[in-house]
């Protein structure tokens, strides 16, 4: 809470964008990687039963929080000014996480819900690994690796969604005016389709197991994406950047459970934030090559052959996504 109410108000002092990057990017950014982690490992200790769509619920917080956070940001701007804007933000940021840190805490040790009983022999995942055992198993390298792959799947593709819109629509002679209001309405279905693709993959992964689940999210990346190669109108547009978002956001509720699944909730703190970097490799390389994509290939649409590839090589990859012996 002090580093995010930080980060922002700091920011507003800003004379720089390398400062601005410091401030907002580094100390602000460096708060919500702490706090982002704490609520998921409270719920899957709370909710062993159904620890996926418990983390899927979690993170949808997350989720919609860009849709109500940018249109009170831009409110604030337009009528105070950039400066106050951070400040009053990093302020309501601060009193919201600090209060919010009061109400989370872990269940008494070897809790279990209510009726519900662990049946079978003890497992890898019952027992709990520690970050330093859970590295030396393959499991955590093939999860690793399909958490980066989805990642960089949708945000190759997500990094040009206007772009390509503007793209689609030049070569139906749709005007620019048009287009743009449509696109701008967008954002919101899109939000809500990232958002609530987390509860539902969540939910998918309790019911099928992190194996089968991967393998849906690979396959509907591939056909949307081959989708939107071979056909050239806002219908397609649509329906393929709806599942990009959607699966974009599965994956931050698929790792999460697999992870508790795999290794256990006894040392999930360190392990998730060690797979999670994955994200972070994914974020990194998507986002390049989505900022090149039209030098590289000509046209922002051309990409699209290629996240189908990668999400196919993921597909392939999550077949060997098994719980560690």
């Amino acid at each position: 809470a002090l580093l995010v109410g930080l980060g922002w108000c700091l920011a507003s002092f800003a004379s720089s964008p390398l400062t601005l990057t410091f401030l907002y990017g580094v100390i602000g950014g460096l708060g919500v990687g702490i706090a982002y982690n704490c609520p998921i490992v409270s719920s899957t200790k709370w909710f062993p039963d159904r620890r996926g769509l418990a983390v899927g619920l979690t993170v949808l917080g997350f989720g919609i929080s860009a849709a109500l956070v940018g249109p009170l940001a831009d409110f604030l701007t337009a009528r105070f000014g950039v400066q106050v804007m951070f400040q009053i933000l990093g302020g309501i940021f601060f009193a919201l996480t600090a209060a919010s840190a009061l109400l989370l805490k872990f269940p008494p040790e070897n809790w279990t819900p209510q009726g519900w009983k662990n049946v079978g022999n003890l497992t890898v995942s019952q027992a709990g690994l520690k970050r330093e055992e859970m590295v030396r198993t393959k499991t955590f390298y093939v999860l690793w690796i399909c958490y980066t792959v989805g990642t960089l799947a949708g945000l190759m593709a997500i990094g040009v969604s206007k772009p390509v819109g503007l793209e689609v629509a030049s070569n139906l002679g749709i005007s620019q005016q048009e287009i743009s209001a449509l696109l701008t309405a967008l954002i919101a279905p899109f939000a809500i389709c990232n958002g609530f693709g987390r509860p539902l993959f969540g939910w998918l992964t309790d019911k099928l197991g992190p194996r089968k689940t991967a393998a849906i999210s690979f396959t509907m990346i591939v056909i949307a994406s081959l989708a939107m190669s071979a056909a050239n109108s806002l219908q397609v547009y649509i329906f393929t950047f709806a599942v990009l978002w959607l699966n974009l956001g599965g994956w931050l509720a698929i790792a999460p459970a697999a992870t508790a699944k795999f290794f256990g909730t006894k040392d999930y703190a360190r392990n998730y934030g060690l797979v999670f970097t994955a994200y972070g490799a994914g974020a990194l390389i998507g986002n390049l090559i989505a900022g090149q994509a039209k030098d590289i290939l000509g046209a922002y649409v051309k990409i699209f052959p290629y996240v189908a590839a990668l999400a196919a090589i993921g597909l392939i990859i999550s077949s060997k996504l098994k719980p560690p012996n």
